[in-house]
């Protein structure tokens, strides 16, 4: 049994703290707001975010951070990309040295263009760092049903780690060492997201749809090997498997925010219906940044920024899409 604080009381947080439980390890659940906390106090049970899924009442909630730090064998961050920064600093004099912080939290932070665990490493440089990753809802993961993912670490030692305490008879974990492509494919699938919700929105069918995701992915891998990860990690879990997920599942927010941007929102009232972060719109904006950084082309993403921020309308974006120089595919 192993003492776990998950740092983020969200939906992920509470699916994790649910599983991990379940596993029979010792879970304290943070919470940063008070009426989350007095939520899980009362219910055991995130209502608003994860209704029907019952932590155990061997969990135990706090909203003291030093309490659900310090002296853990493993952290997981749960909060949104936005405030990763601020939370890991705030986390950086209770963390002790070689304490490993696993984050399910996904995005590139605009400000610096660094993926997930490099903004942790930037804060409390002491921890060892680690990414969960791949086609998994929290919906379906504290419901209990089969899922697979993939846990990445600098060392195979700490990914098999974190392995062994994650994985369960509904849980199955893989191990990699490329915690880059794991975290450029969880920051960037999105991006993509958000153009097969506007497809959707906008009445397009299956076809359009399975274009956005085989086109995304080859965008992705694009720039994910010109920032040094490996191809394969790409056609893996955290690639192509979250990707298909996050574009076609009706758990998905980033799917959903472009559903309704499809139909004619703006991506702030949009983000607003929603009522979750839409990680898609922060990542879209550095994803742009890092594709000029390195060369890459990515049209898909480039046509996101606009519709984003530009005030492009979805159908003129998938119109320029489809009517751009005529290529060979792979290129």
């Amino acid at each position: 049994m192993a003492s776990i604080g998950v740092i983020g009381s969200g939906s992920w947080g509470t699916a994790i703290a649910w599983l991990l439980s379940n596993n029979g390890h010792k879970v304290t659940l943070w919470a940063f707001a008070q009426e989350e906390y007095e939520m899980f106090m009362k219910y055991h049970e995130n209502t608003d975010r994860l209704p029907g899924v019952k932590l155990s009442h061997s969990v135990s909630y706090t909203m003291d951070l030093a309490e659900a730090v310090k002296g853990r064998d493993l952290l997981v961050c749960a909060v949104p990309s936005p405030v990763i920064r601020s939370t890991a600093h705030a986390m950086k004099d209770l963390v002790e040295d070689g304490q490993i912080i696993v984050t399910l939290t996904t995005g590139i932070e605009e400000s610096t263009l660094k993926i997930m665990t490099d903004v942790i490493e930037d804060e409390i440089p002491q921890a060892c760092t680690a990414v969960l990753s791949g086609p998994s809802h929290a919906e379906e993961v504290g419901r209990g049903l089969p899922t697979t993912i993939v846990v990445a670490a600098k060392d195979e030692k700490t990914a098999a780690y974190i392995q062994k305490l994650f994985n369960s008879p509904v849980f199955r974990v893989y191990t990699s060492t490329d915690m880059l492509g794991v975290e450029i494919g969880a920051a960037l699938k999105n991006v993509i997201a958000l153009a097969a919700g506007m497809a959707d929105g906008l009445g397009y069918g299956d076809n359009s749809k399975a274009a956005l995701i085989t086109r995304g992915i080859t965008e992705i891998t694009r720039l994910g090997v010109a920032m040094g990860a490996r191809k394969e990690t790409f056609f893996g879990l955290s690639g192509i498997g979250d990707l298909i997920v996050t574009c076609a599942s009706v758990h998905s927010r980033n799917r959903k925010a472009g559903f309704l941007m499809g139909q004619g929102m703006k991506y702030k009232e949009a983000m607003e219906q929603v009522h979750q972060v839409v990680e898609g719109v922060y990542s879209a904006k550095a994803a742009y940044e890092l594709a000029g950084k390195y060369g890459v082309e990515m049209p898909i993403v480039a046509e996101v920024n606009k519709i984003l921020f530009e005030g492009k309308s979805p159908r003129d974006a998938v119109d320029n899409l489809m009517q751009r120089e005529l290529k060979q595919e792979g290129m």
